[in-house]
């Protein structure tokens, strides 16, 4: 079969492959991002507050979107290195067709109770009505968000890298403007915010769906058939990207828990700054990560061990100086980071910048370890996956959170990620050394 996930990947040509996916990664993480930014410099800190609060149930719509995508996209891959072209199309609909199902049962249970979520979210009464209005909003919007994320592994999937890219680039566009007029021109608040995000996300799901249904690449829409195996198969390869986002989305409620307690609305407005921040660079090591995962799916279902090595050595290699660089990055630009999002509250201002050049050691190690739970991912090896992401996203980092303020009060919240990242480097270290040094170094087992 000719497609261009099926190459002998020279180092330069293995990154450039998956560039398109880091800046498409990074467009998406922008998303939150510019919603933060224009609510806190327009609406106010507590507006900024209001939507860290209520990121956990979307967490939990991208957690089922990622899991779909990434492990469906390792079922698909495989398949279609295996020369099961067929099999791959019926698949791919059916995993399509289930996100669109989830995403709506998800939306209804947001829609019949926004107000017990966000209490039970922590949201105080201050922050309660702009928490239920972007919620809701955003929720209206979610068979897109689905949609969104599903096409983002599977564009590339099809070897069309460069499509998702221009997609999403549009659609980061789209939604920095609407949120300037939304927000700053027609003073619409957190709902502007919700709303331009949800146009934003309509952009790449409206327009994958007309590639999808047009049959111009390998992989597109056809009869399928409900296939639990495939969707069970799907959700076990993706449990770790699952696993992640929902740890994610409890760390988050936990963090926003103790800074309450801490340090007031301040602390949660403080918080948000720093995972946007955190989302921001971590985008680079997730868009790498679903950049390569199907030409290692693809190798792997093709026994190309050989390649398959190559491809492992230039991924190892362009995470570690990548991390090195982005850790410099982030300390030399903190400043501007933070003044992005904080206009004249300075207690917030300086509650950030002291949590954040604690928490920007993270990205020294985080790298590694979100590499490694895709990497296993795109093996099949969901299991393996899930324990580095499981134990990542969320066991460390709940320790540390229960541990370290105790001792060191709010300078303990910001040591819990890094803390939790460097520990899971050991564990991911491990992982690689015990089973993807003994897979690779396999002969070819086809010729």
């Amino acid at each position: 079969m000719s497609t261009s996930i099926n190459q002998d990947f020279k180092p330069l040509g293995l990154i450039k492959f998956a560039f398109p996916s880091i800046i498409m990664m990074m467009f998406m993480s922008l998303y939150t991002i510019i919603d933060g930014f224009f609510v806190s410099r327009y609406v106010g800190s507590n507006a900024l507050s209001a939507l860290n609060i209520v990121f956990p149930p979307i967490s939990v719509l991208i957690a089922f979107g990622t899991m779909l995508a990434t492990g469906g996209s390792a079922v698909v891959a495989t398949q279609m290195g295996e020369g099961k072209k067929e099999k791959a199309l019926s698949n791919f609909t059916f995993l399509v067709v289930a996100g669109i199902i989830i995403s709506v049962i998800l939306t209804v249970i947001i829609l019949l109770f926004p107000t017990n979520i966000s209490l039970m979210l922590g949201a105080s009464d201050i922050l309660l009505d702009d928490c239920n209005t972007y919620m809701v909003t955003a929720f209206l919007f979610a068979p897109f968000s689905m949609l969104q994320g599903l096409f983002q592994s599977f564009f590339i999937t099809a070897g069309k890298p460069k499509l998702g890219l221009v997609l999403t680039v549009f659609a980061g566009i789209a939604n920095a403007v609407l949120d300037f007029v939304f927000i700053a021109v027609f003073q619409m608040g957190i709902f502007g915010a919700a709303l331009a995000t949800g146009i934003g996300q309509m952009i790449p799901s409206l327009c994958g769906l007309i590639f999808f249904f047009s049959k111009k690449g390998d992989l597109y829409f056809t009869k399928f058939k409900v296939n639990f195996r495939v969707l069970g198969k799907a959700c076990s390869n993706g449990a770790s990207e699952m696993v992640t986002n929902l740890s994610y989305a409890v760390t988050t409620l936990a963090f926003n828990l103790i800074l309450m307690q801490l340090a007031g609305e301040t602390g949660v407005a403080a918080i948000s700054i720093l995972l946007y921040a955190q989302f921001l660079f971590m985008s680079l090591y997730l868009g790498f990560s679903i950049g390569i995962a199907p030409v290692i799916s693809f190798q792997f279902g093709a026994e190309e061990f050989n390649k398959l090595k190559h491809t492992y050595k230039t991924s190892v290699w362009f995470v570690i100086i990548s991390s090195v660089v982005i850790t410099i990055l982030s300390y030399s630009t903190a400043d501007i980071l933070i003044q992005l999002f904080v206009k004249d509250d300075i207690k917030t201002y300086e509650l950030s910048i002291t949590g954040f050049l604690i928490f920007a050691t993270s990205f020294l190690f985080c790298g590694f370890n979100i590499f490694s739970s895709a990497l296993f991912t795109a093996l099949s090896d969901g299991k393996t996956s899930a324990i580095i992401s499981f134990t990542r996203t969320f066991v460390f980092i709940m320790a540390a959170l229960f541990i370290l303020p105790l001792i060191w009060g709010v300078t303990g919240v910001w040591l819990a990620i890094p803390v939790a990242e460097f520990l899971t480097l050991f564990l991911a270290i491990f992982y690689n050394k015990s089973k993807i040094l003994p897979l690779i170094n396999q002969k070819n087992k086809k010729s």
